[in-house]
């Protein structure tokens, strides 16, 4: 299986904090037990949510992006 890289997942995702920010938090999920939305049945739980974030199967929540709005590390389609 080919490796995953932070590159694959910047095509997505423009910013490397909003990136780990979503990494870290699909990752606390699966390790919860959260249902697998790509089949890479052989992958930690980190790797498993990169794999995701690269795939564009998970996305954040309105709360967390007007968070990160707020904080200066999104930008909004509207500014």
């Amino acid at each position: 299986m080919a490796r995953i890289t932070v590159e694959d997942c910047l095509t997505n995702i423009e910013n490397r904090f909003v990136l780990v920010h979503m990494a870290s938090q699909r990752t606390r999920t699966l390790l919860k037990g959260a249902q697998t939305l790509v089949n890479a049945p052989d992958n930690r739980e980190v790797v498993q949510s990169l794999r995701e974030i690269a795939a564009n199967k998970v996305s954040l929540n309105e709360e967390t992006i007007a968070q990160l709005q707020g904080g200066g590390f999104l930008v909004s389609a509207e500014d």
